[in-house]
């Protein structure tokens, strides 16, 4: 690292990182412990590009599903990979002290972006659900995200979960999902059958959506406050 860099990183205040969810301490003593025991070649650099295959990986074999409903076996295995990838690599950037806040931060969130597209892609295209369901899902998620990335750069302070919910719980619930969905695509609500993944998609969607305009809403009160007019 050249002397301009350094002073750079130096100089950057990483945001405060804010992770409420289930489990939070739990995964967080699993991932300092793999760090710890993972082998000197591995690196960050590495787990990034993982949990970014893993999530187009998973996109296309949802994508495949749609001829093979047993490829969904083929997408949870990516989605554990794309959790050991995009969670390690950090923890394992830290643990070793070779920390890059503004490269990790940015890599970090711009892989998580492209992968989301490549993931809902694939679900439009997999028959489980309607394409209009996975747009809405990916536009929530979107602007969920964009609200996150200013509310780190404003407020300093990066929140990993809303609520009891992070990353890792919308892992596992997409899982149950999909092994759901080995059994049957369909569900009855209020007597009408429906694509399974449709409810669950409007249910995720909407909630994605009022979580980021309350959100919003808080961020700019707390902002007005603290840069009140003259």
């Amino acid at each position: 690292m050249n002397a301009t860099a350094a002073n750079a990183n130096h100089d950057f205040q990483s945001a405060q990182r804010i992770n409420r969810s289930l489990t939070a301490a739990t995964e967080k003593r699993a991932l300092v412990w793999m760090a710890g025991h993972a082998p000197a070649w591995l690196t960050s650099d590495q787990l990034t590009l993982l949990g970014l295959s893993a999530q187009i990986a998973a996109g296309l074999f949802y994508a495949l599903a749609r001829y093979n409903r047993y490829a969904l076996l083929l997408v949870i295995v990516c989605i554990a990979l794309n959790w050991l990838g995009d969670s390690l690599d950090g923890t394992l950037a830290r643990v070793r002290l070779q920390q890059r806040p503004r490269y990790g931060f940015y890599v970090d969130h711009i892989v998580d972006i492209f992968g989301s597209v490549a993931l809902m892609t694939g679900l439009a295209c997999s028959g489980f659900l309607h394409w209009q369901t996975a747009i809405a899902m990916l536009i929530a998620f979107l602007l969920l995200s964009s609200e996150s990335y200013l509310a780190t750069y404003t407020l300093s302070c990066f929140q990993m979960s809303q609520g009891f919910f992070g990353p890792t719980e919308i892992r596992i619930l997409l899982i149950i999902g999909n092994l759901a969905l080995l059994r049957s695509p369909n569900s009855t609500l209020f007597g009408h059958r429906l694509l399974l993944f449709d409810i669950g998609g409007v249910i995720a969607a909407a909630g994605m959506f009022v979580m980021a305009v309350a959100i919003t809403v808080r961020h700019t009160a707390d902002l007005y406050r603290q840069e009140p007019l003259p």
